[in-house]
């Protein structure tokens, strides 16, 4: 069992508490991201962005975007990482959503994508969704598999910058948010 973080909206410059999760052989913290995990997030999504699964994000991005990132870090290093990208006032997007190959199968991704749903329940927003190749994993977190065209937020706002955008091969998960 795992407990996820629930505060009052974000400060300038400030960072929700730690929460710490229960994981096999070590406690996982889960947390906002900080500086000094750009390196290490930066190194993830290289690794999904090389196998391409992901798009790549270069540091600068990284560093300006920072504050959208949730991290799960084992032993001291980054096992999981995560952002939630607001487009409207209505809905939001995980984006950048990782795990390390030495940290699959152990529920971690599962226990970051409640925490963005937490925040995004604190922010207000009444939808989040997800582009994946693993549609399965969202709906067994309440997501349902939608037609693209029902998020042009994100479609006309990012999608049509994307180099696959006339064979984007993802598909779109939606969880209305309560």
């Amino acid at each position: 069992m795992h407990t996820i973080c629930s505060r009052a909206p974000r400060m300038l410059n400030a960072y929700p508490p730690e929460v710490k999760a229960a994981a096999p052989h070590s406690a996982a913290i889960v947390r906002a991201a900080a500086i000094g995990d750009v390196p290490e997030i930066h190194q993830l999504l290289d690794i999904y962005a090389s196998q391409g699964n992901l798009l790549p994000r270069t540091l600068s991005e990284l560093y300006r975007h920072l504050r959208e990132f949730f991290v799960i870090e084992l032993d001291g290093k980054i096992a999981v990482c995560g952002a939630l990208e607001i487009f409207t006032e209505d809905l939001g997007e995980v984006r950048s959503l990782v795990v390390a190959d030495t940290h699959k199968g152990r529920g971690l991704a599962k226990q970051l994508v409640q925490r963005i749903i937490a925040e995004v329940k604190t922010l207000g927003l009444r939808r989040l969704m997800a582009l994946t190749y693993v549609p399965e994993f969202f709906h067994k977190l309440g997501f349902r598999t939608v037609p693209k065209d029902m998020l042009p937020e994100k479609v006309w706002g990012v999608c049509v910058k994307c180099y696959k955008y006339n064979n984007c091969d993802e598909i779109a998960v939606l969880l209305e948010v309560k």
